[in-house]
């Protein structure tokens, strides 16, 4: 049995700076890190290479595993904000998460990241906001920063080399179960039984319906999280500009006039391209976007998405999401996309409507009829909302304007943590979109510092 001090589970955001922070504060610490994906050098998603036009269920997901976790093969935006993209507020102060925030972003420039920002605090945002406003819309207020999907992989790349000469790191190694034992924990993985004294769970979305299971054998309280559904917007560049040039990302809140749910702009990607997931064999959309020119499409794309948190006695929002993206994969064998004037004229969208779009699609997905996969209540919270921004962004509800579906952000049923994400059971700490407390790279990040910080001060006790 192999002996450490630290193991880390996921190679995410979460888990790479739970890493690093432990390299720098407890050099002489024993700590592994195991990621059941491929080392970023080797990730690669034969859609995104352009030898596939369609995921081909390949056994671990490049897009949603591996060193880097889903953010790899993101756009690399990174938000400076407590107002979303994550929970962490509930266990520390609004100060204390933006200094974790803006540590992480420091130690991503040491590694190349760009030091340019966009920001809601100009008067061109604030022109935008108040023209928002008319149509009670609202845009949070936040800072952020572009990458690039293709910067965003180079500087990853920096941090495993700078990584893989400090700690060790187990990569295409699963992990199959987390046990108390003398003094620590036992870990069962696929190469082995691994003793520790600390386990930081950084699961990831990808493996947040495992990490349940897990909570639930070591008799760990969990509560509901939220499940968000909707689609993909996919639109010519031109009806975004004014407001991408303001700040790139737009995060924009609405409250429907019909059912009075919340319903919000999400990932937004200036000349993006639309993209597929493989999350445990279903199939979801996604977005991302180049920053070099040459790369860039003449569309843009974002996620409206609806939030549902639910009550007893209902506790599997993850798989209640994962139930709807797969009638999108039982119906379309995948991806669906539908012209949204055929989803308001109740027909579905065929090979031949769909070539005489004016908006062309980025992604090779079926058309189809998304009103056979989301609820009414969604779809009709998603038209609202269109109809609302076509005012503030003229050619939005265009009748060719095209809906992937399904988008489904899946959050892991929250733990009950402390204020340095310590479960119930000592030395056992859980962070990151996994474990429901983050929905970002920047508060992913943010987390696995402040955890390790606390291991590395136990450490030197």
């Amino acid at each position: 049995m192999k002996n450490v001090d630290v193991v880390i589970i996921g190679g995410g955001l979460a888990g790479i700076f739970t890493a690093y922070e432990l390299a720098v504060r407890a050099p002489s610490a024993s700590v592994l890190l195991v990621e059941q994906g491929d080392p970023i050098v080797k990730r690669s998603c034969p859609i995104v290479a352009g030898q596939v036009a369609r995921c081909i269920n390949c056994p671990v997901c490049d897009i949603m595993r591996g060193f880097g976790g889903a953010g790899a093969f993101s756009d690399g935006k990174f938000n400076f904000t407590t107002a979303f993209g994550g929970w962490l507020t509930d266990y520390l102060s609004s100060e204390k998460v933006m200094e974790l925030i803006d540590y992480v972003d420091l130690v991503n420039q040491e590694f190349g990241a760009t030091t340019n920002t966009f920001s809601t605090d100009t008067p061109e945002a604030d022109k935008i906001r108040l023209k928002a406003l008319g149509e009670d819309i609202h845009l949070l207020d936040a800072r952020c920063k572009h990458l690039g999907t293709e910067k965003n992989r180079e500087l990853l790349e920096k941090i495993s080399d700078w990584l893989d000469e400090r700690i060790e790191m187990w990569l295409n190694v699963r992990v199959d179960s987390i046990e108390p034992a003398d003094q620590g924990y036992r870990i069962e993985t696929t190469r082995g039984e691994v003793s520790s004294r600390f386990v930081v769970a950084a699961p990831g979305r990808s493996g947040a319906e495992w990490f349940a299971g897990q909570c639930r054998q070591l008799d760990l309280t969990l509560i509901n999280n939220q499940v968000d559904l909707g689609v993909r917007v996919e639109l010519p560049a031109l009806v975004f500009k004014e407001i991408t040039d303001a700040m790139y990302e737009a995060k924009l809140t609405y409250r429907t006039k019909q059912y009075g749910d919340m319903v919000r702009t999400f990932c937004m990607n200036p000349y993006g391209y639309v993209v597929s997931e493989n999350t445990d064999g279903i199939i979801t959309v996604n977005g991302h976007s180049y920053d070099a020119p040459e790369l860039r499409s003449n569309n843009t794309n974002f996620a409206l998405l609806v939030s549902n948190r639910f009550t007893a006695p209902f506790k599997e929002p993850y798989r209640y999401g994962k139930h709807i993206a797969s009638l999108s994969n039982m119906l379309g064998g995948g991806v669906m996309v539908q012209r949204l004037g055929d989803l308001l004229d109740g027909r579905r969208t065929d090979t031949h409507r769909l070539d005489k779009s004016f908006v062309r699609p980025t992604l090779d997905a079926t058309p189809g009829d998304l009103s056979l996969v989301l609820p009414k209540r969604h779809l009709d919270n998603i038209v609202e909302f269109l109809h609302a921004l076509d005012t503030l962004a003229p050619g939005t509800a265009n009748r060719d304007t095209l809906l992937y579906g399904v988008e489904v952000k899946f959050y892991s049923a929250r733990l009950e943590l402390s204020n340095t994400f310590e479960t119930q059971l000592k030395n056992l700490f859980a962070i990151g979109d996994g474990a429901g407390i983050t929905r970002g790279l920047s508060q992913a990040g943010a987390s696995g510092v402040r955890a390790a910080r606390e291991i590395a001060s136990r450490l030197s006790t």
